[in-house]
């Protein structure tokens, strides 16, 4: 999945989880930690691997279920400590939807055997073709996939303004306390 799709996706599951709960759109925190949860594993792993090469692939450290947890509750327990443990679930929320996002194509398969980076390293990491920045010049092909994420794109825009486009105030009001300290 592209970093817009799993954003995309892990937005609808938080989003529409509040609803079906009763709990209406997210917050501003929530939204922003969710959105930093939904990138988080490429954030770590593809720049380890890709570029400085000490991890074996794209998707394992930070993609593995393992490491996963550890974040997970390390994040949560941060954010809960400083009465923001709706934030934390939202972060945990996303970066569960970026695990699920990643292995969507190979569950639908049934190859199982290429999940292995989910107990990475207890379980070998898989060898990608498509690792590194060669995908994003390659050629385009509108397969059921893509136009899974082009609904899923589609949706969360909708949803997002329908919602109030949570986190926008967030970044605001952090952007002008930084520009009035700076100038």
């Amino acid at each position: 999945m592209w970093p817009w799709g799993h954003l995309g996706f892990g937005y609808l599951l938080y989003s529409l989880s509040r609803r079906a709960t009763g709990r209406g759109p997210p917050t501003d925190a929530a939204a922003l930690a969710l959105a930093f949860g939904t990138q988080f594993p490429d954030v770590v792993d593809k720049p380890l691997a890709w570029w400085l090469t000490v991890l074996p692939s794209g998707r394992s450290l930070a993609h593995s279920a393992l490491f996963g947890t550890l974040v997970v509750a390390l994040v949560w327990w941060v954010l809960a400590s400083r009465e923001h443990s709706e934030a934390g679930s939202a972060f945990a929320l996303g970066y569960a939807s970026h695990l699920l996002g990643d292995s969507l194509v190979d569950l639908s398969a049934g190859a199982f055997g290429r999940l292995t980076f989910l107990l990475w390293p207890v379980l070998p990491a898989v060898e990608y073709d498509d690792e590194g920045l060669g995908p994003l010049v390659g050629e385009f092909a509108l397969t059921p996939w893509v136009l899974f994420g082009l609904l899923v794109g589609v949706l969360t825009a909708v949803l997002w303004a329908v919602d109030g486009f949570p986190g926008v105030a967030g970044v605001t009001r952090w952007y002008r306390r930084v520009r009035s300290t700076v100038g």
